[in-house]
Formats: C-alpha cells, sequence, structure tokens
C-alpha cells in the first residue's frame, strides 16, 4: 500500500496563499453551489455560508424556488438563482461564469433532477466539486463519469464511496480501489472519514486534524463549500482539497475545549474557519 503524505502544518505552509494587501472581491473568487430540494435547503445554506467564510469574493446558489427567502433571509450575503420548479431542481441555467461549481448538497435523486445533472454536466467547463446526491446519480448512471472535467473534486462518505467503487473488504482492497478509480476517471477523491485520506491518482495524503465532532449532520455540505471556494480563489484542485479537509479538521479541533464532542454542529465548524486560518498563518 502506498504511504500517504500527512497534511500538515507543515504541507499546508507549502500551499497556503495569503491574499495580497489590494484584493477585492472580483479577484478573490466567484463560486456557484447547486443544490436544495423541498425540506433540504439547510444543506445549500451550510454549504453557501462555509463557502464565503473560506475567502470567496462571490457567493452564488442556484437552489429550487422553496428555498428563495430561505437564502435571501439566512445569508443575505449570497446571490440566489432558482430553478422554475418549486420544489427540486430540474434545469440547471444560469448566465454568470463561476470559477467553480459545487453541486449536490441536498439535491434529491428525483428523475427530473437526475437528467438536469446529466444535461449540466454535457455542458459544463467549469471545476467541480461533486458531494452527496449528486455522487449517488452518478453512482447509478457511472457512464456519465466520462463528462466530469479532469481533477474534479469528489467528497464521499464510506457509504456514497462504497456506490461508487463497490464494496471492500479490507482498508488495503478500499484505498487500491480507490486509486484505481482516481485514475480510471481522472478524479481526485475526499474520502471522508477518521482519518480523511485523498487519493489523488497513485498519490494518497491523509489529514491530521479533525476529531470524533465532525460526525453531525450538514459537516460534509461545509467540507463541500469549504473545496469549493479554494478552487474558486484559483488554488490548484488537489491543493483545495487538501486545505479545505485540513482547515475543517481545525475548526474542530479549536471548538472541542468550548463545545465538547456532543454539542458541535456543523454551523460551529463555519464559525470557526476564521481562527482555523489565523492558526495556519501564526
Amino acid at each position: 500500500m502506498t504511504n500517504p503524505i500527512y497534511i500538515n502544518q507543515k504541507e499546508i505552509q507549502k500551499r497556503y496563499k495569503q491574499p495580497g494587501k489590494h484584493t477585492h472581491k472580483g479577484i478573490q473568487g466567484h463560486a456557484l453551489i447547486i443544490g436544495g430540494s423541498y425540506g433540504k435547503i439547510g444543506a445549500v445554506s451550510l454549504s453557501a455560508k462555509a463557502c464565503l467564510k473560506t475567502g470567496c469574493g462571490l457567493v452564488t446558489v442556484f437552489i429550487p424556488k422553496c428555498g428563495y427567502t430561505i437564502l435571501q433571509t439566512a445569508i443575505p450575503e449570497v446571490m440566489v438563482l432558482t430553478d422554475i420548479q418549486e420544489e427540486k431542481i430540474s434545469n440547471i441555467t444560469f448566465e454568470i461564469a463561476p470559477q467553480a461549481i459545487g453541486i449536490g448538497p441536498g439535491l434529491g435523486q428525483k428523475i427530473e433532477t437526475q437528467k438536469a445533472l446529466h444535461q449540466f454536466l454535457k455542458t459544463n467547463k467549469t471545476s467541480l466539486v461533486i458531494d452527496a446526491d449528486a455522487l449517488n446519480i452518478l453512482s447509478q448512471n457511472k457512464e456519465w463519469l466520462s463528462l466530469v472535467p479532469p481533477k474534479t473534486i469528489l467528497t464521499p462518505h464510506p457509504k456514497e464511496l462504497e456506490r461508487l467503487i463497490g464494496k471492500w473488504y479490507s482498508e488495503e482492497e478500499k484505498i487500491n480501489n480507490t486509486i484505481s478509480f482516481s485514475k480510471q476517471h481522472q478524479v481526485i477523491i475526499v474520502m471522508k472519514g477518521a482519518p480523511t485520506q485523498i487519493i489523488d491518482g497513485e498519490t494518497v495524503y491523509e489529514n491530521t486534524t479533525g476529531n470524533a465532532a465532525l460526525a453531525t449532520a450538514g459537516s460534509g455540505d461545509v467540507l463541500t463549500g469549504m473545496i469549493t471556494s479554494l478552487l474558486a480563489q484559483s488554488y490548484e484542485p488537489i491543493s483545495a482539497a487538501i486545505l479545505g479537509v485540513y482547515l475543517h479538521g481545525l475548526t474542530a479541533d479549536i471548538a472541542l475545549p468550548e463545545t465538547g464532542y456532543q454539542s458541535f454542529i456543523a454551523s460551529d465548524v463555519i464559525a470557526n474557519i476564521g481562527k482555523a486560518f489565523l492558526s495556519i498563518t501564526v
């Protein structure tokens, strides 16, 4: 099995870029988060807020109509585009030109949504993070993987990973199968877990931050927003994945003395992103 490269302070320092003194929102990147369905608008809210808090200049969401008021009220800094449908996404169209797109949080798997994802993948050339239901739809339509741009970042939790690559019977088999999948489809895979590992072809990175507090609803949606934000700020895909995973884990390490394991929620990740950045720039 390949020896992993540990994602620690030293690895992060090599990749992290301080924003320039004279930067403005126009050069801090524009990210688009696509997702949401009736009852799951919260997932997109978490992603979008995390995206902003990770330094992105502009964030737009594309959601079903039922989420419009929720998003505009919950996060006034985010711009909102809506689908023609009230409760699900059925046709992904937008006139903006984002630098990165995160798709999947709260998306649902309705047949119209599956068709919309297929149409989107056929025309999209923008850097991409694929998560949650977008991954589940892909695992039911594996031939669509040929449509994703090279170095697209997939962020599966263990069950989503199993749907993508099939069952495994040992840790070694899981890593080897994920490496094969990554090479075959030219994708970067963030294998969420304890510890989170990132597979980029033959190279395996292993995160050193984070704790059990992160095992909470919405934690993955937040990570998607963070990685999408870094991609939009023109980090290379592998650096965006590494930095996003490290900062995400670091928020839980920073918050733990105050929250304990039990009361830490996904919003606490977002609340501590600033402190996480400050601690890597020391």
